[in-house]
């Protein structure tokens, strides 16, 4: 049995309450309620179900590097085998793309026992067969993680809501250290990869990539991943590589002494 998450005791030393001021998640079923969310999508991962990806070029979609791999076996998923669908909302999408490469941190380990390490690399970039150029799907920039207290949002797809997305308009960063955040975002299942956005500005900017679904003093939190560095690393892997399916070059390769230590104890769901 999965136990309480304890990050936030263990790791982050928190004691902010959990979702004080958030707002419910409003699902997006028309085109007036969707309009300037079509870059967030459904990520069809072959015979796996789906997760949740997001538009930040035209031909490139960030989610969480999990995604891209079999449950059961923890072997990749070709990247021919996942198809985004752009704003895809009661049976039809704006855009509908094949993904031609992949590529994850290289940090990054299916399965593995650093709990801490699990959430901090877990993004990915994918690369569409084609671009995505339509007016009706705008991609979004990304910027910096926010600090504790800040306030976020975010738009997913989950399981008991797979045929629209839904916007939480207001969730806040509980939490974060060492490119670890904890939110009080509402994510559940399918949800992974899901973008969370700061709303400072003129329009939303990603800051976060959901990584899994966990529970502090008995309520849910949502842990995503800092962007800046990883994403910097995946789009120069991109960049530099015809393969299929990458992994980045790692300039700061993991401590193999870490490997074989289960950070804190904690465990996670991977929503």
């Amino acid at each position: 049995m999965l136990k309480q998450y304890l990050f936030c005791l263990m790791i982050f030393g928190l004691a902010t309450q959990a979702g004080a001021g958030d707002t419910p998640l409003l699902r997006l079923d028309t085109g007036d309620d969707g309009r300037g969310w079509e870059a967030v999508g459904r990520l069809e991962i072959g015979q796996e179900g789906f997760c949740t990806g997001s538009l930040i070029g035209d031909d490139l979609v960030l989610t969480a590097a999990h995604c891209l791999f079999h449950k059961g076996s923890g072997a990749r998923v070709a990247p021919g085998d996942i198809e985004f669908r752009a704003g895809w909302r009661n049976g039809r999408a704006e855009a509908y793309r094949q993904v031609r490469r992949a590529v994850v941190h290289p940090d990054y380990v299916y399965g593995g026992s650093v709990v801490s390490d699990r959430v901090r690399n877990d993004i990915a970039l994918l690369q569409l067969d084609r671009p995505i150029r339509t007016t009706a799907v705008t991609p979004f920039e990304t910027v910096p993680g926010r600090g504790s207290g800040q306030p976020v949002g975010i738009v997913s797809y989950a399981h008991d809501r797979a045929d629209a997305p839904s916007l939480q308009e207001l969730c806040s960063v509980i939490g974060s250290q060492k490119g670890v955040l904890v939110t009080s975002c509402d994510v559940d299942f399918g949800s992974s990869g899901s973008p969370i956005f700061s709303f400072e500005g003129d329009m939303p900017r990603i800051v976060s990539v959901v990584s899994a679904k966990a529970r502090m003093d008995g309520k849910p939190v949502a842990l995503g991943t800092d962007l800046v560095r990883p994403l910097a690393d995946l789009r120069a892997a991109l960049a530099h590589d015809d393969g299929t399916f990458l992994r980045a070059p790692s300039g700061d390769a993991a401590d193999t002494r870490d490997q074989g230590r289960r950070a804190t104890g904690a465990k996670f769901l991977r929503p």
